[in-house]
């Protein structure tokens, strides 16, 4: 596998347009599947993706497709779709190319990570997860932007990575495959509640603290299950949490801040496309931590917000009024 000159692309949202567009910015072929026809069709007609990544015309070399058949005979596969749904669109891919996951999230009727899951539904087929700070506009403009590729075979990594890097992007390679999925799991939730601060006018001295303190439950939790701490610091958990905690394209911050103002969760969801994949990891996150005992007070507090009918500022105060206690702890 020295070369994988033909990339399919699982999910025609923003993120998976935008990686097709680094795709053929890295020249290999590519295959883009949507599960919306009319949004295969745009693309295969317009070169455009008017719904998920207005203004970003594609280049005549991304090949459009409303059937997941044709991406078997890629040399990689891309899993750019919903965290909810990679457990039904893994099950769906045939032939045996190494799939790379790039969904952010926890499954939520299992608990599951994401590379648990594909474990699951695809025993001993290769995979890597794509995870860091990477909004999908500044990708498909080939700003600069850096990503963890994390795999168990070390060599995929490094093929992974040399058939990605284009311009600007940079992915670096690592073996930590749970601290890099977790790491992109809660830094969504954790940047609902940064949305939160900033709608409710808490102020910037809020706003760090949320996430240093923030970033001290995600390293908790990863330690506690065995991820690396140079991992949970590094690009797809320290990094990925400050752009999503403070970056105005973050779709998890701006339904916080929605909430911090007092827009209902459903009335904000309502008629919305785009997932906001917090809004579901959340109580998933929880559950993974009361298996381990550790506390998570900030993403507690979320998910009362969430889906437990708590109020906004009585959650705030319960924040501020928790035991003093050493930092670290």
């Amino acid at each position: 596998m020295s070369e994988l000159g033909h990339i399919g692309i699982v999910g025609g949202g923003a993120f998976g347009t935008a990686l097709a567009c680094l795709g053929r910015r890295a020249g290999r072929r590519v295959t883009l599947w949507s599960r919306d026809p009319s949004v295969a069709a745009a693309i295969a007609g317009d070169r455009s993706n008017p719904v998920y990544l207005p203004g970003f015309p594609l280049d005549a070399g991304v090949e459009a497709a409303s059937d997941l058949t044709a991406l078997a005979a890629c040399d990689a596969i891309l899993l750019v779709c919903p965290a909810q749904a990679v457990r039904e669109l893994a099950a769906r891919l045939a032939g045996s190319a190494p799939v790379v996951i790039c969904a952010k999230g926890i499954e939520a009727s299992s608990g599951l990570l994401m590379p648990e899951v594909l474990a699951e539904v695809l025993p001993g087929r290769p995979f890597a997860m794509l995870s860091g700070p990477s909004f999908a506009e500044e990708v498909a403009r080939g700003l600069p932007t850096a990503v963890s590729i994390a795999t168990a075979d070390p060599a995929l990594g490094r093929t992974l990575a040399g058939a990605l890097a284009a311009g600007a992007f940079r992915p670096y390679w690592t073996h930590d495959v749970l601290g890099v999925a977790l790491g992109g799991a809660v830094k969504n939730v954790l940047a609902i509640a940064a949305g939160i601060v900033e709608g409710r006018g808490l102020g910037h001295n809020a706003a760090a603290a949320l996430i240093t303190r923030g970033f001290a439950e995600m390293a908790r939790l990863g330690q506690a299950m065995g991820a690396e701490l140079e991992t949970l610091t590094g690009l797809s958990g320290l990094g990925d949490l400050v752009l999503t905690c403070h970056g105005p394209l973050s779709r998890n911050r701006a339904l916080g801040e929605a909430l911090g103002k007092g827009t209902r969760l459903a009335d904000y969801m309502a008629g919305r496309r785009q997932v906001v994949e917090g809004a579901a990891t959340a109580p998933a996150v929880l559950a993974r931590a009361a298996r381990y005992k550790i506390e998570m007070p900030i993403c507690a507090a979320v998910d009362a917000i969430l889906h437990r009918g708590a109020d906004l500022d009585e959650a705030i105060r319960a924040l501020l009024a928790r035991p003093l206690r050493r930092e670290g702890k």
